[in-house]
């Protein structure tokens, strides 16, 4: 019996802006030899991240096809489909349901092939996708000129073929979807189509309003307020150290609108929460909609109010009226009762945004926090004093963002955005 052949194709895509200008780009590589087979990549106008990466899949496919005239035999090729995007590996793996409208067209066109016996897939970190990252990037670099992505002067394949890099890989075997899919990672700014390979320069980090482009795209956090509690409408301080309020009728009705609306934009690659039942609940609402789940980060939880939990702003002025003053004039003062100063939560969110930002590079996350945690990033971004933590007005259900670029450089984005909710 002839035995099949054997590809593996890495795809990638994205998109600048989310949606914006974006594209694909998808390699075909020999899993024996490590080398470059076919190569796609092209320009698609503006679109979203996720569109994108779709794209990059089918071009991978259709090029690995074209490779093996008998390619829908049965039998006659299979495929390990590598890429950085959980969501497209997961949902094409069929463990995660595709809801998006714009998402399921094309999951279908992609199924359809290849015999999905063909076919598994495999999530990578982004730095093992080098080589789709780049044909995407020069896709859209060359969208951005008013032209299409060209075979001949590509650069994107900066390495020399490896055989390790594939060689070691696992026989393609077992039913679709077999593969581990990992982590969170890929991409907000790539694209592909038909492509070549080479060397590329490395450009000077750029200074201004734009990314460099060989900093790839931010991580971008999507910073949700949770929905209202009985003690949001009486302006009562609820931290981490009280009762852990449930969402109030009105604070579910607030999940359902951002569910809604974050489903509509379909953006949202991965969703984190505080551990905080508040937080939770509006996480889980959106997590319903968008097919996602829910990972728990204990650093962005709300600011321990010590003896203040529960209290309105004139009740502490009354019982604790120097603490208070302290508390408002100095980010090291603690509320009264062993709380948190604003200074030992600032170390907190950060640690958590460091951890966020490399476990989460070129993606976009939704981040569902409180109050002091988003106050507190934005404060970071902007290098503000922590005094501006009291001229940020944030309501309930709100909806910020920051995108964190790999020069360590910020850029906030969006601030209390409640248009969502009208």
């Amino acid at each position: 019996m002839t035995q099949p052949r054997q590809f593996v194709i890495e795809a990638d895509g994205g998109s600048r802006g989310n949606p914006g200008p974006a594209g694909y780009g998808a390699v075909v590589i020999d899993p024996v030899t490590g080398e470059t087979l076919a190569e796609a990549a092209e320009y698609i106008g503006v679109a979203t991240n996720n569109v994108a990466e779709y794209k990059g899949l089918i071009a991978g496919l259709r090029a690995a096809k074209a490779l093996v005239p008998d390619a829908s035999a049965d039998g006659a090729l299979r495929v390990r489909v590598r890429m950085d995007s959980k969501l497209v590996v997961e949902q094409m793996s069929g463990r995660w349901k595709i809801k998006h409208p714009d998402m399921k067209p094309l999951a279908a066109e992609a199924a359809r092939i290849l015999p999905a016996s063909a076919v598994t897939y495999e999530w990578i970190p982004r730095e093992k996708n080098k080589h789709a990252d780049r044909l995407a990037n020069e896709a859209m670099d060359a969208g951005k000129r008013g032209k299409q992505w060209e075979p001949s002067a590509s650069t994107a394949a900066l390495d020399p073929p490896r055989p390790s890099a594939t060689a070691g890989l696992p026989p393609v075997s077992g039913p679709p979807g077999d593969a581990a899919a990992g982590a969170a990672k890929a991409r907000a700014a790539l694209a592909s189509r038909p492509g070549a390979a080479a060397k590329a320069p490395k450009a000077a980090p750029q200074v201004g309003w734009g990314a460099a482009p060989d900093l790839g795209a931010p991580a971008t956090f999507v910073l949700l307020r949770h929905g209202e509690t009985a003690l949001t409408p009486e302006k009562r301080f609820s931290g981490s150290g009280g009762s852990d309020p449930e969402l109030s009728a009105a604070g579910r009705h607030q999940a359902d609108r951002i569910a809604r609306s974050l489903a509509e934009r379909g953006t949202i690659e991965e969703i984190v929460s505080s551990p905080l039942r508040r937080c939770r609940e509006t996480a889980a609402a959106v997590a319903a909609r968008l097919g996602l789940e829910v990972r728990i980060e204990d650093g962005l939880r709300e600011t321990d109010f010590g003896a203040w939990e529960g209290l309105t702003f004139a009740e502490v002025r009354e019982r604790y009226g120097p603490d208070l003053d302290a508390w408002l004039a100095s980010a090291k003062a603690a509320p009264t009762g062993g709380g948190e100063s604003f200074a030992e939560v600032a170390r907190r969110v950060a640690a958590a945004r460091d951890r966020l930002t490399a476990r989460h590079a070129g993606r976009t996350v939704l981040l569902v926090t409180h109050v002091t945690p988003i106050k507190t990033l934005v404060r970071l971004a902007l290098g503000a004093p922590p005094e501006a933590m009291f001229r940020m007005e944030l309501s309930a259900a709100s909806v910020s963002a920051v995108a964190y670029y790999a020069d360590g450089n910020a850029s906030v984005r969006v601030l209390n955005d409640t248009s969502h909710l009208r």
